[in-house]
């Protein structure tokens, strides 16, 4: 569990942490492309992505196998679920709409062994362990697993002091486009409804003593905001995106020489 142990220690020290959620495709060749790029974590989206669990277990083993934080985001957030993706050898979660802290009172027995949890464990998380007697799960797994709470309704907001200052909560987090259409502003991630929102959940994890995790396309807008562990992005819209601003400089290029507006190149 050492890629977790070192991303706690960055917590701890309020370092730059950046990472990427993949919704769209997983493969395991790209946990070692998002190291290789500088990152610091992945997510795999279990909630929005259609990914088999054995791709899923099998990038999971990549990030041990390198020595780099692979997280999911479950689908939901009950007891079967979460041990279920537990067992695929995650070494943190992503856990969406987090409205109460009886709800991480669940993710917590289903991440932990008797007598603290409920959990029975199996599959690939078997191999962060030497042994498996309970004191060995506990203080390699359990002491050092990662779980992110994403706040992303009223209700959510609402309870938000209680959801970070949980002892399962690592880092409180957010998802910012949901919560802004629960505010009735969806999608406007600069309306100052949002903001306010967003902000005064930073403080209320100052407060905890925790960091705060944000997402979004604009690296340096969030850093400027004053976020610090970072989601990036999706790694297919980001491809997306760099493609085309690599086709529209090279049009701009082509327009320059012929005399013309870049709108006006077309392909031979």
């Amino acid at each position: 569990m050492q890629p977790a142990v070192r991303l706690r220690e960055k917590l701890a020290r309020k370092e730059l942490i950046t990472g990427i959620l993949i919704t769209e495709h997983v493969w395991p060749d790209l946990v070692e492309i998002s190291q290789r790029a500088g990152l610091d974590y992945v997510i795999v989206d279990l909630e929005h992505g259609p990914h088999s669990p054995d791709v899923v277990a099998e990038a999971c083993a990549t990030g041990r196998r390198l020595d780099f934080p692979v997280f999911i985001r479950p689908l939901a957030n009950d007891y079967s679920t979460i041990r279920h993706c537990a067992d695929l050898g995650p070494c943190g979660f992503l856990l969406a709409s987090v409205e109460t802290a009886a709800e991480l009172d669940v993710v917590r027995d289903a991440l932990y062994l008797p007598p603290r949890g409920r959990r029975r464990p199996g599959g690939m998380s078997n191999r962060w362990v030497s042994d498996f007697t309970q004191p060995t799960w506990q203080a390699t797994v359990e002491e050092n697993f990662i779980v992110l709470p994403q706040v992303e309704t009223r209700t959510g907001f609402m309870n938000a002091q209680a959801i970070a200052s949980h002892g399962l909560t690592t880092a409180l987090a957010v998802g910012p486009y949901d919560l802004s259409a629960e505010l009735g502003v969806c999608g406007l991630m600069d309306a100052p409804v949002l903001r306010e929102h967003l902000f005064e959940l930073r403080k209320i994890a100052d407060a905890a003593g925790k960091m705060m995790w944000m997402i979004g396309g604009n690296a340096e807008k969030l850093t400027r905001d004053g976020w610090r562990f970072l989601c990036i992005g999706e790694p297919c819209n980001v491809l997306e995106v760099t493609l085309r601003d690599r086709v529209a400089t090279a049009r701009r290029v082509i327009g320059e020489m012929d005399g013309k507006p870049s709108s006006d190149v077309r392909y031979a």
